[in-house]
């Protein structure tokens, strides 16, 4: 009654090992190291500025946007990069569907742009 395959005892392993060594190294590091606080050292660092609001405050939603923007063009590079790598054997339907894909792209960023999205300050 073997019912668990021998192939999947070295991944077992491996996890069973990478579990016990993250829970003893923090352990571990809980009780060696050293453990001084006071008051400038718990206070939020801001770029060595001193903090002047508290730290739940309200974020612009222009920081939002621009990071949904960064994704985005990342992720278009995420697929351009393999493509070109590629392209010698996918051809010419490969080459429409990057194109309609770009075109798709450069409407976004063209409607991100006309509503101000890439503009800082307002």
């Amino acid at each position: 009654m073997d019912f668990i395959p021998r192939e999947y005892l070295g991944i077992l392993l491996l996890l069973l090992f990478a579990s016990l060594f993250g829970v003893l190294i923090l352990f571990f590091g809980r009780f060696f190291r050293l453990s001084r606080p006071y008051h400038e050292k718990l206070i939020a660092y801001e770029s060595g500025n001193e903090p002047t609001e508290e730290p739940r405050m309200r974020f612009s939603i222009k920081f939002y946007l621009i990071a949904i923007l960064f994704v985005l063009f990342d992720v278009e590079a995420i697929y351009l990069y393999p493509w070109a790598v590629t392209y010698d054997y996918l051809g010419l339907f490969a080459l429409v569907e990057m194109l309609l894909f770009l075109f798709l792209l450069m409407v976004g960023y063209v409607y991100a742009w006309k509503k101000g999205a890439l503009e800082w300050s307002k």
